[in-house]
């Protein structure tokens, strides 16, 4: 696995960076931006972890956002101030799939890097491979999702999202459940992370975001995924 760093401080690269090898990753490391972008390109990393404010006209949210028109790579976030739920959907619309708050705990950090990565290889049911009503069509074996016809980009997390919520499809997966199943046993307390997610899901697969008819709510429960019979002309 290769990891790619953008920081422009070199305490923080060179701890993360020796963190990673440690746990058998090839980790290259950049000071800014635009340099982390040109980086990315010629080195395809595995995954990419990435502070937000740095020197220069390009912060890590506009290398997410560039990163994001090319590739689904995931993307790690770093904060160095508490994070918000407007925060987390900035990152989101950006590309980010995960923050983390500086200072940063290295222990915490290879467990949340371990467990972005698991969410990029989503292992699909064999009965649950498909959707398709005329209006949304999902592919979770390809991994593609169209909206009338238009094919929709979701990040690694938002497609294990939708992807654990088809597998029950008809059943409520608890806000517990789905942080285990979606996020990992690392993300039990971080409550707030399927309310934020599955409002950004909502906004990329539903006509009427604020109306839903695919992922509804139970309220104090969970979320459900609900199937429609396909559109007939």
């Amino acid at each position: 696995m290769k990891a790619l760093i953008v920081d422009d401080e070199q305490d923080i690269r060179e701890a993360l960076g020796r963190k990673l090898r440690r746990e058998n990753f090839e980790v290259v490391a950049c000071s800014n931006g635009l340099e982390g972008l040109r980086t990315f390109h010629a080195e395809r990393p595995d995954i990419v972890i990435l502070d937000i404010v740095m020197p220069g006209e390009m912060n890590g949210l506009t290398v997410a956002k560039r990163i994001r028109e090319i590739a689904d790579t995931p993307i790690m976030m770093l904060s160095s101030q508490a994070i918000t739920e407007q925060d987390i959907i900035d990152g989101l619309n950006s590309g980010a799939d995960e923050y983390l708050i500086k200072p940063v705990r290295l222990n915490e950090f290879i467990a949340r890097v371990q467990a972005l990565l698991r969410r990029s290889q989503v292992a699909v049911s064999q009965a649950e491979q498909a959707y398709d009503d005329g209006y949304l069509n999902v592919d979770l074996h390809r991994r593609h999702v169209y909206v009338q016809g238009r094919k929709v980009h979701l990040t690694p997390t938002e497609f294990k999202l939708l992807a654990v919520l088809m597998e029950n499809s008809g059943r409520v997966v608890n806000q517990r459940d789905l942080l285990e199943q979606v996020w990992g046993r690392e993300y039990i307390d971080d409550v707030y992370y399927p309310r934020v997610y599955v409002s950004q899901l909502r906004r990329k697969i539903e006509a009427d975001p604020a109306n839903p008819v695919y992922i509804l709510t139970e309220h104090r429960v969970g979320y459900r995924f609900e199937k429609h019979k396909p559109h007939v002309d």
